[in-house]
């Protein structure tokens, strides 16, 4: 049996919109305002694509981020992953158009599709490559285009989601020399299929007329329900993730950014305090693959991720899914 391969995080990028689009502007299509989202969200403003904008667009800009932090080129890439519910097409993957765009001529190139675990799933994906000796650069990234599936009409839903997209290069720790990859976990409940979804648009229910005159091809979501998840699963993943290490060993956790008072639920289970956690939902919303890739780029620029100490990445998306990963920076 060959050697299992340490694998580390060789650099990290992200790419948000132009376009922001803050609490106001849902004071003017629905009845809610900027005090009741703040204070049931967090969420102050989110990022929309614009015109002509596309998923594969803000995936590259997001891949070039990384790889250029990485010192990595991309005809070296081995394997592209993109993690994403609202890729350019249907078919084909998303990531075979980075896969052109960047000209990553000797990497595979395909889509995961688990919400918003999507990124932290992806991380493990490309761990398991590097770590088995099949890959020496993986490029995975989180993206998201949901301000074209946000139903503006349902004012539990509309407020929450904006686009972005994150990246990560996954190369031998030998060879990064940082951010090893120590465990990573993930999980499902598909009893809870039917909490966040899109009604049509697949093989099941295609697309018609009728479908989407009521708005069938939207995203929607059973708030109550999925609250009482994330808190739950969160704190789980959380608390998996830091078994056998002293919380003294702690530096960051880098939660899925969906909610505030799930995020503070979630952290305060295992009392960890504030300073301890990324937080970025004020600016950026729900941005499901594309939140941790975002915040754990955002504090690495911010020096928030200190040399030794542990990282916990921790999501929950649709499906019902999670993931989870750890990670000594």
């Amino acid at each position: 049996m060959s050697e299992i391969i340490k694998v580390g995080i060789a650099g990290t990028g992200c790419y948000t919109p132009e376009r922001v689009v803050d609490n106001a502007f849902f004071e003017g299509i629905l009845d809610t305002n900027d005090e009741w989202i703040q204070q049931r969200t967090g969420i102050a403003e989110r990022r929309f694509v614009a015109e002509g904008q596309e998923n594969s667009d803000m995936c590259l800009s997001a891949a070039k981020d990384a790889l250029k932090s990485a010192s990595v080129e991309p005809e070296d890439l081995d394997l592209i992953i993109v993690a994403t519910i609202s890729g350019d097409y249907q078919m084909p993957s998303t990531a075979c158009l980075v896969q052109k765009e960047l000209g990553a001529t000797n990497a595979g190139a395909y889509d995961i599709q688990a919400a918003c675990s999507g990124f932290v799933t992806a991380l493990g994906l490309g761990e398991a490559y590097v770590a088995s000796g099949r890959a020496q650069n993986v490029l995975v990234i989180g993206a998201e285009a949901l301000s074209r599936f946000i139903n503006l009409e349902d004012r539990g839903s509309a407020i929450l989601f904006g686009d972005g997209a994150g990246a990560a290069v996954l190369q031998p720790h030998s060879v990064c020399g940082q951010a090893e990859i120590l465990k990573t976990t993930v999980g499902a409940d598909g009893e809870g299929w039917s909490h966040i979804w899109i009604p049509s648009g697949g093989s099941k229910r295609p697309a018609t007329l009728n479908s989407v005159a009521e708005r069938e091809h939207l995203i929607r979501v059973n708030g109550r329900e999925v609250y009482r998840f994330a808190v739950h699963r969160m704190g789980e993943v959380i608390g998996e993730m830091m078994e056998g290490h002293d919380p003294d060993e702690l530096g960051l956790i880098v939660p899925h950014q969906v909610n505030q008072r799930i995020i503070d639920a979630a952290v305060e289970r295992h009392e960890i305090p504030a300073e301890k956690v990324m937080v970025n939902i004020n600016k950026y919303g729900n941005t499901s693959a594309a939140s941790v890739p975002i915040a754990l780029h955002e504090a690495a620029e911010a020096g928030r991720l200190e040399d030794g100490k542990l990282v916990v990445l921790a999501a929950f998306g649709a499906g019902l899914t999670w993931a989870g990963a750890l990670i000594r920076w």
